[in-house]
């Protein structure tokens, strides 16, 4: 299950389809340091989008 707590890089290595979903939300950088070292919850805030969503967008799509 992928948390707000986890970095980018982190759902990316495990689900690399959930690319989709920080696309989607303008979050383009997404093998920039930044995610590598920020939370979603951080990259949303940074981003004004409710993380909330963003979590359960990627959970969607993530494999278990």
């Amino acid at each position: 299950m992928i948390t707000k707590e986890m970095t980018i890089a982190e759902v990316l290595a495990r689900s690399p389809q959930t690319a989709t979903v920080f696309l989607s939300a303008g979050m383009e950088c997404l093998d920039c340091p930044s995610a590598r070292a920020e939370s979603i919850e951080d990259a949303a805030e940074a981003h004004g989008i409710d993380v909330d969503d963003l979590v359960h967008q990627l959970n969607r799509l993530a494999v278990h």
